[in-house]
Formats: C-alpha cells, structure tokens, sequence
C-alpha cells in the first residue's frame, strides 16, 4: 500500500506564517477583503440525549432543524462504528437516519491504546470500514493523555490516515487533553504522524475545559489544518460543557473569523448544550444554540 508523502516541518513553518500574516493585517485591509457572510454547514451531535433512546435522538436533532448529524457517543445499544458493529446493524443504523431526512458525516474512532500494537491497528482499521459503509465523510480521535501510549498511538493513526484516505475518509484530530490539549501538542501529533490525512477538528470549548487557553490564540498556528469544528462552550477549566452558547468564555465570532481567514468552510457540529429534563426540552436548547451560530456566522 503506498502512502503519500509525509508532511514536513517546512509545510507548518509555511501554513503557520501565513495564518500569523493574515492576523496581522490592519483591520482597514481585512475589512477590505471581507467576503459573504459564512454560510458553512451546521450539524448535531447524539451527545445531548444519550440518557434517551437513539430513535428519539435523531427525532429531536431533525426537530431542531438540523440536516446533518453526527455519531459521536456510542452507548452499549447503540455501537456506531465501533468494530464489534454487524453488517446488519450498519444497514439498520444508515437506515434509521436517512428515514429522518438527516446525512451522517461523522464518526468517533475508540483507539485501543493498551492492545498490542497490531491489533490495535486492526481494531481501527474495521472502525473505518464500517465509517465507509456508512458513506461517512470524517473519522475523529480524541489523541491519548498519557505520554506512555503516545509513541504506539502515532503509529496507529499513521496507518488509519493512509487506510482512511483509500476510502475517502478524512481523519481528524479533536482537542482533548494531554497529547491533543492545545496547538503545542497538537501540531506534534501531527508531525509524530507525518500523513497530510491527518488534520483537526477543533473545540473551542475543550482548549478552554482541558488547558485553559484562549482558544482564537491557539488557532494563530494551526488554523490551516482545520477542517472541522466541535461546537460547544465553557466558562472555565472543568467546568460544565453542556451549556447553552454564550453562558461561557468560547469567543465563537473570534474563533470563526481566524478559521475563514484560513479557508475554513466547515461543518461545524453542535456537541454541547444544556440537557433538559426530556428529549423535547433539550431539542428547544439545541435548536437555541443553532440559531446562536446562524448568528454569529451572519456576522462575520
């Protein structure tokens, strides 16, 4: 199987260059160069009723009007495209979504960090046979927090990027912690990698929950490797994500302004809002924070 070629050190040198060049360009310049308004797509996650039966999920995400979801929380009934997943449940599940009206793009991959190297591999690359089954666009990981499952993680990922890219799947880095929690570490993953189908879906929400950071100041060097964004919010490190837009510290017009400088046209996937007593209230806060994005992307 033949991979591309690596990405290089020079090709970050020059992508983090010219996002700090279009940072600095005076406002009169920027205001001068400013196109339409950003109308990238905007999808939901299932995370916000994982207490309710998937059905009612997906009843509650198309409700809120949104045409894309995502699979991003698998439960014990519901496996996604985790490898024990059937070829029947796959059939049932790309069934079950399309009845809604809705279009999956998304995965999560669980990487068995502490299997041996080879049947870690396997475990994923059936992860994303099943993500191909299902016509999914992106395959997201959540990088690992401990420095000792790095150097087998790295690995992993290089062969899931290649395996990935053969079948039309883009995979993704997210935020999250340890070797994943901001640019710094980022971007080493992404050398430690070395495959250019291996990109980020950023978190604003999670830069703040995992490191504390400002998240538009982290964008400043890898902004150009971004090809999707985790929508959610936080008021501190720690603290509650499952909140309603704007009740945190995430700047969603400054992190929206920096990724459209860079070329950023989406999706963006709602993972975060506040989770209401039922299915119905929390489809009325997940609908709210829609909106707060149609918002603030008219704006920008």
């Amino acid at each position: 199987m033949n991979s591309p070629a690596a990405l290089t050190r020079r090709d970050f040198i020059f992508t983090a260059s010219a996002a700090a060049t279009a940072a600095m360009l005076p406002l009169s310049v920027r205001g001068a160069q400013k196109s339409a308004p950003a109308r990238w797509p905007i999808g939901c996650f299932n995370r916000p009723w994982t207490k309710w039966s998937y059905d009612e999920a997906l009843d509650a995400i198309k409700a809120a009007g949104y045409q894309w979801t995502g699979l991003l929380s698998a439960t014990k009934t519901e496996p996604f495209t985790n490898a024990t997943a059937t070829p029947e449940y796959l059939a049932a599940l790309k069934k079950k979504i399309a009845a809604r009206g809705l279009k999956a793009n998304m995965t999560a991959l669980r990487i068995k960090n502490n299997a041996p190297l080879a049947d870690a591999i396997a475990d994923t690359r059936q992860q994303l046979v099943n993500a191909h089954t299902l016509g999914l666009q992106f395959a997201l990981t959540f990088g690992v927090n401990k420095p000792a499952d790095y150097g087998q993680y790295y690995k992993v990922m290089a062969d899931a990027a290649a395996f990935a890219q053969e079948r039309g799947i883009k995979l993704v880095l997210k935020p999250h912690g340890g070797g994943s929690g901001a640019a710094e570490e980022i971007l080493r993953s992404m050398q430690e990698v070395g495959h250019p189908n291996f990109k980020i879906w950023y978190d604003a929400g999670n830069i703040i929950f995992y490191t504390g950071k400002d998240p538009v100041a982290e964008l400043e060097r890898i902004a150009p490797h971004v090809t999707g964004f985790c929508a959610k919010d936080c008021a501190a490190p720690k603290s509650e994500v499952m909140i309603q837009f704007g009740a945190g510290k995430v700047d969603f017009a400054g992190v929206f302004r920096k990724l459209k400088a860079a070329g950023f046209d989406g999706p963006i996937m709602v993972e975060g809002c506040a989770v209401g007593t039922t299915p119905q209230a929390t489809m009325e806060n997940a609908r709210a924070n829609r909106e707060f994005l149609e918002r603030v992307l008219a704006s920008i």
